[in-house]
């Protein structure tokens, strides 16, 4: 009775690291248990941070996945996409003939057409070497299609023959170091005019955005052709509509609106690729392993008070009162936790932002986190519950 009497005072009279709260009972012996003991709350945390940082990292670059992987489609501004019947994704397409755009401008409802060039091809370096890179080729007075996060140059320079611009991430991959030097493309030189942030390839083969008119040169297309026709809908245009109209009238293509043609895309890096499959695979493997070690942690600090809550029940603590403390010792724990391990995931973002790989973690995804890193740890709470109601409280004095 020693243990819950001096957990009863602390609780009263001291509080939590000295502070003398307005807090219920019940509240106040569930902080008391976890402040009470520094090291054994340290030793709870760092189970409970390290599963929930891995489960931060793994969803983030699961999302990173699928941005970086539709980025090109997402971020084109077209509402609709015209490509070769059976186009899986954005990348692998297939050449179809330029006067489909004309067809596409006939149709009511399209406010304008425009082509695009999408190509793997080889850049040659400047001191020799060779990295494969996609071409983007789109018309520079379209509006659609076209680069952004451009952070050096302008976007019109490439209206200029001959004129690239690629994101920084890549410039030593491509032996590029500022504006103004040159590479080769296919055979053709290639002035860099300008650098952008943020867009990352799946593939590891940089988007080389130019014009449509220098991507007929640095790509195999042919002058009568091109891999896509993005469509702006005219403003009260039902998109859907127009949608079935295009696909009326065109033949031999595949009409997607923009989030069709994303998801398209998503699910083919995700769902026939290596890469894809190991990465949900990881992110379903940490979120199972971030369960287990969050509630094996927290059944076992709850375990460790096992004798103080006996005592509890020796004296007249009801179970539903026991079941009180314990979760919001569980809860505590976990806003604890979380908030420590938040702040490490997104110092790990910062840090890899200029890598290769794209790691989100939007606020919104973080508040659902939340929510799930509660329930995991009262669902840990729940099953030590158990325990501590099933134990005979006429154990403490044998």
């Amino acid at each position: 009775m020693a243990a819950a009497g001096s957990l009863l005072t602390g609780a009263r009279n001291v509080g939590v690291a000295g502070v003398r709260p307005r807090l219920d009972m019940g509240t106040l012996i569930a902080l008391r248990n976890l402040f009470h003991d520094r090291v054994r709350l340290a030793a709870t945390l760092i189970g409970l941070v390290f599963s929930l940082v891995l489960i931060n990292l793994q969803t983030g670059l699961l999302l990173g996945f699928f941005q970086t992987t539709a980025s090109l489609v997402l971020r084109s501004g077209a509402d609709l996409w015209i490509a070769a019947a059976g186009t899986r994704n954005v990348d692998q397409s297939i050449a179809i003939a330029e006067r489909k755009l004309y067809q596409a401008l006939a149709v009511p409802g399209v406010a304008a057409a425009t082509r695009q060039a999408v190509e793997f091809t080889l850049l040659k370096r400047p001191d020799g070497g060779s990295e494969g890179v996609l071409v983007v080729g789109f018309e520079v007075d379209g509006g659609l299609g076209g680069p952004w996060g451009v952070v050096e140059g302008d976007v019109a320079d490439l209206r200029y023959p001959y004129t690239i611009m690629v994101d920084e991430l890549y410039r030593a991959k491509l032996g590029i170091e500022r504006v103004g030097d040159l590479v080769e493309i296919n055979g053709y030189r290639a002035r860099v005019v300008g650098f952008t942030r943020g867009i990352h390839s799946f593939t590891q083969a940089p988007y080389v955005f130019t014009s449509f008119e220098n991507a007929l040169d640095y790509t195999s297309l042919d002058r009568s052709q091109t891999n896509y026709v993005l469509i702006d809908v005219a403003d009260g245009a039902d998109p859907e509509t127009v949608k079935a109209q295009l696909a009326t009238r065109i033949r031999d293509v595949d009409v997607l609106t923009r989030d069709e043609f994303a998801r398209a895309t998503q699910i083919y890096w995700i769902f026939t690729t290596g890469a894809g499959a190991a990465l949900l695979s990881a992110a379903v493997l940490g979120f199972v392993v971030g369960i287990v070690v969050v509630s094996q942690t927290l059944y076992a600090t709850t375990i460790d008070h096992l004798p103080e809550f006996v005592t509890l029940r020796a004296i007249g603590a009801g179970s539903s009162y026991l079941r009180g403390i314990i979760l919001r010792q569980a809860i505590a724990s976990a806003v604890i936790g979380y908030a420590i391990s938040l702040a490490i995931s997104h110092a790990v973002i910062g840090l890899t932002r200029d890598s290769g790989p794209a790691i989100l973690l939007p606020w919104p995804v973080a508040g659902v986190m939340l929510v799930l890193t509660i329930a995991m740890c009262v669902s840990a709470g729940i099953v030590s519950i158990r325990k501590v109601t099933r134990v005979d409280p006429g154990s403490i004095f044998r």
